[in-house]
This record gives C-alpha cells, sequence and structure tokens, in this order.
C-alpha cells in the first residue's frame, strides 16, 4: 500500500505552478485554536495529516521536504505571535521557536517533519492551555512573569522585580500569593529547575556550567534543590531523560514535553 507520503510526493511532483491558496480564515482558524488551547481541535487536525495537506498551499520551494519546511517556518512565527497576544510570556515563546526552528536543521524526511510539526502545536497548546487557566493575571504579575524568564541565568530577587515593575517589594511579594498561590522565590526557584531540566536532557554541560548558567549558589545547592523539586538528583535526572539525538545550547532552556 502506498504510504501518504508517498502519495504526497507525488501529487506535490505533478502539481503546476500555479496553484491556489487557502483562505487565510481558514489557517488563522487553526492558529486560534493553538492559542486558544483547543486540544480537540488540535488532534483532529493533526489525525487528518492537515499540516502535509498539498491542496492550497503555497510551492515555496521545488524541494517536497523544503517546501514544508518554510512552511513550518510561517506557521511558527504566527503561532507565536498569537500566544503571546494571548498571554504567553514573549521570551518564552520566542525561544521555544528558537528550539523548534533549530530543530528543522536535523529534519530530512515528510515524515519527521510531520512529527516535528505536531510536537510543536501539542507544546505551544498545552503551555496555553495552563496559561489560559490563569488569564486574570494583573499586568504588574504579566511584567514579573516576563522579567523572570527573559533573566532565568541571574539572581533574581523580589527588590529586581519591584523596581522592574515599579511597585513595592511588598505589593509584589502578595501579588504572587494572591495570583499564582506561591512565593515569589518558589517560582523563581521552579522556573530555574524546569530550565536545568532541558539543559540535562538536551545539552552536554557539565552540572557545574549548569549551576552556573543559572546562578545558583553553588553546584551542591542547585543538586539539592533540583532533588527537592523532582525526586531525582541532577545526575540521575540525566541519565533517564539525556537525549541523545539533539544537543542544545544554553538559550535552548525551555520547557518541551514529549
Amino acid at each position: 500500500m502506498t504510504s501518504f507520503t508517498d502519495w504526497l510526493a507525488n501529487e506535490y511532483d505533478d502539481k503546476n505552478d500555479v496553484q491556489t491558496h487557502n483562505h487565510q480564515n481558514r489557517e488563522l482558524l487553526f492558529y486560534r485554536y493553538v492559542a486558544e488551547g483547543n486540544l480537540e481541535e488540535i488532534h483532529k487536525n493533526i489525525e487528518n495529516h492537515e499540516f502535509l495537506n498539498p491542496n492550497g498551499i503555497g510551492k515555496l520551494s521545488r524541494d517536497i521536504v523544503q517546501n514544508f519546511k518554510y512552511h513550518f517556518v510561517v506557521s511558527i512565527a504566527l503561532i507565536t505571535r498569537l500566544c503571546v497576544d494571548n498571554g504567553m510570556e514573549m521570551e518564552r515563546a520566542y525561544r521555544l521557536s528558537d528550539y523548534y526552528i533549530q530543530k528543522l536543521d536535523d529534519i530530512s524526511t515528510l515524515e519527521d517533519l510531520e512529527k516535528l510539526h505536531d510536537k510543536m502545536v501539542l507544546d505551544y497548546t498545552n503551555k496555553m492551555i495552563i496559561i489560559n487557566r490563569s488569564a486574570n493575571l494583573s499586568r504588574p504579575m504579566t511584567e514579573c512573569l516576563n522579567y523572570i524568564y527573559s533573566h532565568l541565568k541571574e539572581r533574581i530577587t523580589v527588590k529586581d522585580l519591584a523596581e522592574y515593575t515599579s511597585n513595592s517589594a511588598s505589593y509584589i511579594s502578595r501579588l504572587f500569593k494572591d495570583e499564582l498561590g506561591t512565593s515569589t522565590s518558589d517560582y523563581i526557584r521552579q522556573a530555574k529547575i524546569e530550565a536545568s531540566m532541558n539543559l540535562l536532557r538536551y545539552s552536554d554541560y557539565s552540572l557545574a556550567d549548569i549551576a552556573n548558567y543559572f546562578s545558583f549558589t553553588s553546584q551542591s545547592h542547585f543538586s539539592q534543590l533540583f532533588q527537592k523539586e523532582t525526586g531525582l538528583t541532577p545526575k540521575k535526572y540525566r541519565e533517564k531523560y539525556y537525549g541523545t539525538h539533539w544537543k542544545g545550547t544554553p538559550r535552548d532552556i525551555m520547557n518541551t514535553e514529549e
């Protein structure tokens, strides 16, 4: 039996150079499903192989894989902007975009490209579900979160957040308790641990380098906090989850669930 991608390759070769493009509303609706956290519609899109549907898409390259890579970049650019508009921290959204675009370098088949696209849209969608549940965050709190994700490698204090938002430290501390149900220091620590988890999974940086990069006071302090948060030491976590298929960089610190 001919596979879907084999059929697609033949269909692509048979197309003439003049193609009818999808109405933009169809694409925008899909991007809005992502930004709204609509998992049901996203799963339908994935099950129907809509990303690789050749009908109504522009022919940006004579090479079929390269053509869909270009469409991938367009899609993630629009998804990123819509997610930011709907509450995702800007730095977090763009780092996530950087991560997936860099992964395109390792893609050479339509099957792998589709898998990457599906993982990308599910990643954004699941993150937006969490964000939408906390959609009533105040502007100072949103500014605090943007600051935290833009300065994860630095030592961040309540005073830093207070100065950045032009508020008092006591007010910022109260906001974190009232709106997120946690202390400022606990939230910052969790964000740094989440980021370090990805460097442990996708890079070869030493534990000392990771601890230093995120401004923990020492490697032992980092290990202690990491184990308290995850139930595993950084060493055990890397042994369990290390992904040999990709080597990351310090910029690639956004959480990407399997």
